[in-house]
């Protein structure tokens, strides 16, 4: 196969350039869940630590754990999908930070043995319910948490919380509830040495919600939201380029060596033109392991920009077209597509 998905890591460096400049004065948490979005952990990571990151937020243990191989020790590496005792165990032995949402890890952290104390951010759950300790419960997992850090089995670092972007409103009240539990955790004597709430959208748009740490992902890899304002607005830049190369003509149209087994969704199949040495052509349809495009005078070997800077279309164009959102048809470019990783600048 010759299709190739190609990653500008100088556009990355310049995406962090701008979302450091946008959070300032708060720390850019570098979000590098699902293989950094399909871009490849380790070029995005050794790029990103070059770039001054020092904090990065790896999602699971397993992914914080080969975030550590690559970085080194001067990263501060934040997970949240923790599963439990074997989970916190190679946490700590990774040396991660672990964003504990569940009393239950509380009590799995209690009777761990480990051999330093387990870095802990507190979660509240603010609305969203994805995961984060209930309002109510609260005040007894602060309670139990002081138990640990006199115990010496937790270092207590942070307090943390995820909002739901959908509106001003919703997420006013969210912040409420999340400064009530820091206030809170601060009367039971546990003062937060970092607070982190907000991710892309509100680290860019709201400065009250930056607190000390910004988790961005999507914008740093210059994914914009869907429906949301574009790239430019924004100053971001789309850094990677899915490309595919021809490899018939026949009366049926002009075939693609890449089809939705290799992450292209069949539903945007007579939906979008790209960019062709004949003009834009309409991708007709999207098979298996081809793409059919409008005829015009092609040649075996011609190479078509799918989505990408180089394309008419981004990620998040296309993820609008079929109501997704933009970094999921980021996510869907397959592993067996090959990367090329360009660099001038570093």
């Amino acid at each position: 196969m010759s299709a190739v998905y190609r990653v500008d890591l100088d556009a990355f460096a310049r995406n962090l350039r701008r979302v450091r400049e946008a959070v300032a004065p708060a720390a850019h948490m570098l979000v590098v869940k699902d293989d950094a979005y399909a871009h490849g952990l380790e070029p995005i990571v050794t790029r990103a630590v070059a770039e001054g990151i020092r904090w990065i937020g790896a999602f699971d243990v397993v992914t914080g754990a080969a975030v550590r191989r690559i970085a080194g020790p001067d990263v501060r590496i934040f997970v949240w999908l923790i599963g439990g005792s074997d989970d916190l165990a190679a946490g700590i032995a990774a040396d991660l930070d672990l964003g504990i949402g569940d009393e239950a890890l509380l009590d799995d952290l209690s009777r761990l043995e480990a051999h330093r104390p387990a870095r802990v951010h507190l979660k509240i759950d603010t609305g969203l319910h994805r995961n984060g300790i209930r309002p109510e419960r609260w005040e007894a997992a602060l309670a139990q948490t002081s138990e640990l850090v006199t115990a010496g089995r937790v270092a207590f670092e942070g307090i943390w919380s995820h909002i739901s972007e959908a509106s001003d409103a919703d997420d006013d009240d969210a912040r409420a509830v999340f400064l009530a539990a820091r206030e809170t955790a601060r009367a039971a004597g546990l003062d937060p040495r970092f607070s982190h709430l907000a991710a892309s959208a509100a680290g860019f748009a709201r400065d009250e919600f930056r607190e000390d740490i910004v988790r961005v992902g999507a914008f740093s890899y210059g994914i914009r939201p869907a429906g949301g304002p574009g790239e430019r607005e924004l100053g971001i830049e789309p850094i990677a380029t899915l490309s595919a190369t021809v490899t018939a003509v026949d009366a049926a149209g002009v075939h693609l060596d890449l089809g939705s087994l290799h992450g292209l969704p069949s539903a945007l199949g007579g939906r979008f033109d790209v960019v062709t040495p004949g003009g834009p052509r309409r991708v007709e349809a999207i098979a298996a392991t081809e793409t059919v495009l409008a005829p015009w005078g092609a040649q075996p070997g011609d190479e078509i920009a799918l989505f990408g800077p180089a394309a008419l279309h981004t990620a998040t164009d296309l993820a609008e077209l079929i109501d997704t959102i933009g970094e999921e048809i980021a996510l869907r470019v397959s592993p067996t597509v090959p990367r090329d990783y360009t660099s001038t600048d570093a």
